[in-house]
């Protein structure tokens, strides 16, 4: 049985290699994010699409079934707003930690920008939308 403690540290460790990882490869630079929206460098694009590639295979192979259901309210506007928060900003909620990590600074703003806009959407979805949890964040 798995403790607590371990179960933390296996996290931590993998989250560290995850970050070290993404950071040498470049993928935490502003300008190569930018490169990729602006299809200028498709090398990202092609990493992003072979790990889905590489899941596809992996999810075949351990035979993951899913049925195609409804779509969730709130997949379209989240993924409106996640994406054009990423153009933004340059990165996902795990790059601009990266990003600050490595010493570029201005990845604070984008790191405020994501803990206020959970905090906006767990309000509105409160007090407006009233979806499941999950649809805001954790």
């Amino acid at each position: 049985m798995r403790t607590r403690g371990g179960l933390l540290l296996a996290n931590i460790v993998a989250g560290l290699a995850l970050g070290y990882t993404v950071a040498n490869i470049g993928f935490g630079d502003y300008a190569e994010l930018n490169r990729m929206f602006t299809f200028q460098d498709l090398r990202m694009l092609g990493a992003f699409a072979g790990g889905v590639a590489l899941v596809v295979v992996v999810f075949a192979l351990i035979r993951v079934r899913r049925t195609p259901g409804r779509i969730h309210a709130g997949v379209i506007p989240g993924a409106v707003l996640f994406g054009g928060g990423w153009a933004l900003s340059g990165g996902c909620p795990a790059i601009p930690i990266i990003q600050a990590a490595s010493g570029y600074l201005p990845a604070l703003v984008t790191i405020v920008g994501i803990v206020v806009g959970t905090r906006l959407c767990r309000w509105a979805n409160a007090k407006y939308f009233h979806l499941d949890v999950g649809s805001c964040g954790r």
